[in-house]
């Protein structure tokens, strides 16, 4: 269902359009207002789908409302002036409808808006603010225990001979891998060699001094040989200079 206001000066023009919206199964009106005044108060208190929105108007005028409004909803202009079309459509409106408006020009209208408001409705179903997929975790055995990590937790990994030690944020973790094997994994998730021993996780390093890395309370040291790529690679790309 989408939910609309018509917003028009005249009420015999308010009237025709809500006849036409009772008509259309998939439209419900949730209130009418005689100028753009009037509609931000009732968007204030009740956020809509569409608007149905005539330009020539007291107070303001339509295109003046849609120059102001932010993040507005859908938007149809009906109105008897076709000198504002291109106008409109530069302000993103849906469609524009000229008066007077017949039953099956609203329609296609209307169907349009459905369109548009579907493919709306499907992209924020699919595309959740966080979505776990396979890649942003994995498991690792401890002991007779298999432990999902996230990559976004990992801290820095140090690695000693045949087995590694997993830092973070919720702890750490020990398991028998080996650090090259790590690091051929984790490269494309923001991981970095920084000594023989350990890999740290770029997006966490709050500081880097001499010959050391910072993060959180963790002193990681920062061999002779992969310095250059360090500062490179961490610093250099973000570096603010005078």
């Amino acid at each position: 269902m989408i939910n609309c206001i018509i917003t028009d000066d005249e009420p015999l023009a308010r009237e025709g359009l809500a006849n036409y919206v009772r008509e259309v199964d998939f439209l419900h009106l949730t209130g009418t207002c005689e100028n753009p005044l009037e509609l931000m108060a009732l968007l204030d208190k009740q956020p809509v789908d569409l608007i149905f929105l005539d330009i020539q108007m007291p107070k303001m005028n339509g295109i003046d409302f849609l120059k102001i409004v932010q993040n507005p909803p859908m938007v149809i202009i009906t109105t008897a002036y076709p000198s504002f079309a291109l106008e409109g459509f530069q302000l993103n409106v849906l469609d524009y409808l000229l008066k007077p408006i017949t039953f099956d020009r609203f329609v296609k209208s209307a169907n349009k808006a459905k369109d548009y408001h579907q493919l709306l409705t499907k992209s924020s179903s699919t595309s959740p603010q966080k979505v776990e997929s396979e890649d942003d975790s994995f498991f690792i055995k401890c002991g007779n225990k298999y432990e999902k990590l996230y990559f976004e937790d990992i801290l820095f990994i140090e690695g000693m001979q045949n087995y590694v030690t997993i830092f973070t944020n919720k702890g750490k973790y020990i398991t028998l891998l080996n650090l090259k094997s790590l690091e051929q994994n984790l490269t494309s998730h923001a991981f970095l060699r920084v000594h023989k021993s350990y890999l740290v996780s770029t997006n966490k390093i709050d500081s880097i001094e001499g010959n050391e890395i910072f993060i959180q309370s963790h002193r990681i040291p920062i061999s002779r040989n992969y310095r250059e790529q360090v500062i490179a690679q961490v610093v250099n790309n973000k570096l603010w200079i005078k």
